[in-house]
C-alpha cells in the first residue's frame, strides 16, 4: 500500500470512528444523576424523524408555593410504560443528566428517567406527611372511629 492510501484509508477511518466513540461515550456516560418528586401532568412520543418519549412533572416544594416544572425525557419504553401508568400520581422519577448530545433525536431535554417510584405520602413539612388516596375516594386515617348513621326502627303496633 502506497504512502498515500494509508494515509486516505486512516482520515477515512478516523472520521467514520470518531463520532462513534464520541455518541457513545455521551450516551453512556452521566453528568449527574439524582431523584426528583411531583406530579407528572404531561407526558407523550413525539418527533418527526426520531420518536422520543418527552415529560413534564410539577414539582411543589410547599403547599402554596409556585411550582417548579421538570422537563425530562424517556429513553426506555419499559420506563415509558411505567411513566404513563404513573400520570396524575405523586411520583419519583430517578434521572441521568447527559451533556454533550449534539442533537435532538435523543430527546429534547438533558435529563433522561431511568426509573419511576409512586410515592404514596406527602410531605408537608419535616414530621408532618398525609398519605395519598391514588385516585380512589378518599377515607377516615387508619384507627379512626367512624360515628355510625342512626337507624330508625319501624314501630310495632
Amino acid at each position: 500500500m502506497t504512502l498515500r492510501k494509508k494515509f486516505l484509508f486512516w482520515t477515512v477511518a478516523v472520521l467514520i470512528l470518531a463520532p462513534v466513540v464520541y455518541f457513545a461515550f455521551v450516551l453512556h456516560w452521566s453528568y449527574a444523576d439524582g431523584e426528583r418528586a411531583g406530579w407528572v401532568q404531561k407526558f407523550s412520543n413525539k418527533g418527526w424523524v426520531c420518536k422520543t418519549w418527552e415529560g413534564e412533572m410539577t414539582m411543589v416544594s410547599l403547599p402554596g408555593s409556585t411550582p417548579e416544572k421538570f422537563e425530562f425525557t424517556v429513553m426506555d419504553d419499559r420506563v415509558a410504560d411505567e411513566v404513563s401508568k404513573a400520570i396524575g400520581k405523586r411520583v419519583s422519577l430517578r434521572y441521568e443528566q447527559k451533556v454533550g448530545i449534539p442533537t435532538s433525536c435523543f430527546g429534547d431535554t438533558r435529563y433522561y428517567v431511568t426509573g419511576v417510584t409512586i410515592v404514596h405520602e406527602v410531605p408537608l413539612l419535616p414530621g408532618v406527611v398525609v398519605p395519598t388516596t391514588d385516585g380512589a375516594t378518599p377515607g377516615p386515617a387508619p384507627g379512626t372511629k367512624v360515628p355510625q348513621a342512626a337507624t330508625k326502627v319501624p314501630e310495632q303496633k
